[in-house]
């Protein structure tokens, strides 16, 4: 795939809050179509954004394919760095014995992975910065298109969409034709495929309403889905059953991190040993965070691993991803020079971000800028040799949104969270829409729900001719907008 350098900005959000302060628009009104819609409602509170996101065509495309190349490279690390073990991948970026092992058997027993993810962007000074690549089924954000469809409610957006031509992706209708194609060998009964969306018991009782959301969308297109959690799954006469229901599909939300006993793994053991009989299909394979850990994009952006990477990669490597490395007594800075870890972490505390390579959702990270250098000290000393990296902190330049209340703009900082498919299975670039967090803190460490950020949707300006405001017919699934 041709690497696109960084893209200029659209001019859009300027445009359209210019009209929003022609037209005297009150930011509650845009959003109150999105607060009423109950699909979209359960997973965000009615903590929305006054104002969608736009992409230039450019950027969508820049973005697009570097997240697939990345995303390319990070699933081809076994090979590329470990001799094709996978399980050696597995212990070096932090996973336990047990883990490693459900990895190796996942990867053997499965189809090719193919590209599902959602990225954690921020917009820098030069350009996007992927901060994390979520690799797997259990991507929060799926309901995202109903953000949009809800804001074309109102006239003004409306119009601004049909008068510039712009599109949005369905993010969940790309969602499931990688579902199809990753399962395709028991998707194809003739009937309705069952599928079963399984998360761990601890997490399933929070969760439980947004995976009653995903059954309505699944049934919307065709699919019996069944909320449950992995002790709900059953097994009789050979088949899992999740409450009396048969079924052709294990949809993952549990996550291998969740997989730390052997409690843990008793709970999973029928659900992989089914997929590695072939009895069922499961999405995504267990393998799928191996290569979405913190720890392996440490691997890309480590110049010790350069040489396996040719010159086109190198590029994206360098413009994409920030300066990352695993926390260990020497390694090399960002000039490729040898140092010593520690020292050049206590030195630039205000420019990193320690994180560990397993947990999601902003756990266990600590913004150097966020506490004193003794604690700092402290927390880097507890990580050594442990499964943590260093990241490069990435400053987001400030979007412009409606304010709050009345009249006027606020500034607010963004995690872009970019979903890809593969364009293979869904056509286009891989672009399959974004989900965007804003808070109003400068100093933010983690742009995340449970740090109070808000969502907007985005959309997209199309390129060619045969873009236009009802369908894009070269670069994707683009949704119909209202003329």
């Amino acid at each position: 795939m041709t690497q696109l350098p960084h893209a200029p900005r659209s001019g859009l959000g300027t445009q359209y809050l210019e009209l929003l302060a022609r037209q005297g628009v009150d930011p509650v009104e845009l959003t109150r179509q999105v607060v009423a819609d109950e699909l979209v409602t359960v997973a965000y509170q009615g903590r929305f954004l006054a104002s969608p996101v736009f992409l230039s065509a450019a950027e969508r495309r820049s973005v697009a394919a570097d997240l697939y190349q990345t995303h390319q490279l990070l699933t081809q690390l076994p090979d590329r760095l470990f001799g094709g073990d996978t399980g050696a991948l597995a212990r070096e970026v932090g996973m336990t014995d047990t883990q490693a092992d459900v990895v190796q058997r996942a990867a053997k027993a499965g189809p090719p992975l193919m590209a599902l993810a959602r990225s954690d962007l921020y917009r820098g000074a030069d350009g996007f910065k992927l901060l994390e690549l979520n690799i797997t089924s259990a991507l929060g954000g799926f309901e995202n298109t109903g953000i949009n469809r809800a804001m074309l409610q109102h006239p003004v957006l409306a119009s601004f969409v049909a008068e510039h031509g712009l599109g949005y992706v369905d993010t969940f209708q790309g969602i499931v034709d990688t579902l199809y194609a990753e399962c395709a060998a028991h998707m194809d009964g003739g009937r309705r495929p069952v599928v079963a969306l399984v998360d761990w018991p601890e997490s399933f009782r929070t969760y439980e309403p947004r995976l009653k959301v995903m059954a309505a969308l699944f049934d919307s297109v065709g699919i019996d889905a069944v909320p449950c959690h992995v002790g709900q799954v059953t097994e009789r006469d050979g088949r899992l059953e999740a409450h009396g229901r048969a079924i052709d599909v294990v949809y993952r939300f549990f996550l291998v991190e969740e997989i730390a006993t052997p409690a843990d793994l008793a709970l999973v053991e029928p659900l992989l040993r089914a997929f590695e009989e072939g009895r069922v299909g499961m999405f995504s394979r267990l393998d799928a965070e191996l290569y979405g850990n913190k720890g392996a994009l440490a691997m890309l952006s480590d110049d010790r691993n350069r040489s396996a990477f040719s010159a086109a990669e190198r590029a994206c490597i360098d413009r994409f991803l920030p300066w990352t490395r695993h926390v260990r007594e020497t390694a090399t800075d960002a000039a490729g020079e040898r140092i010593d870890l520690l020292a050049h972490a206590r030195a630039h505390q205000e420019d990193l971000i320690l994180k560990p390579t397993l947990l999601h959702g902003g756990s266990g990270i600590v913004p150097g800028w966020t506490v004193g250098p003794e604690e700092w000290r402290d927390r880097l000393a507890e990580a050594i040799d442990g499964p943590y990296v260093v990241q490069e902190r990435i400053r987001p330049v400030p979007e412009v949104f409606p304010a709050d209340e009345g009249r006027g703009t606020q500034e607010l900082f963004l995690n872009w969270g970019v979903f890809l498919t593969d364009p293979q299975v869904t056509g286009g670039d891989g672009y399959n829409g974004c989900l965007v967090r804003g808070s109003t803190d400068p100093e933010v460490g983690v742009v995340s729900m449970s740090g109070g950020a808000r969502v907007a949707c985005s959309f997209y300006e199309t390129d060619d001719a045969t873009d236009d405001a009802t369908g894009d017919t070269t670069d994707g699934d683009a949704t119909d907008a209202p003329a």
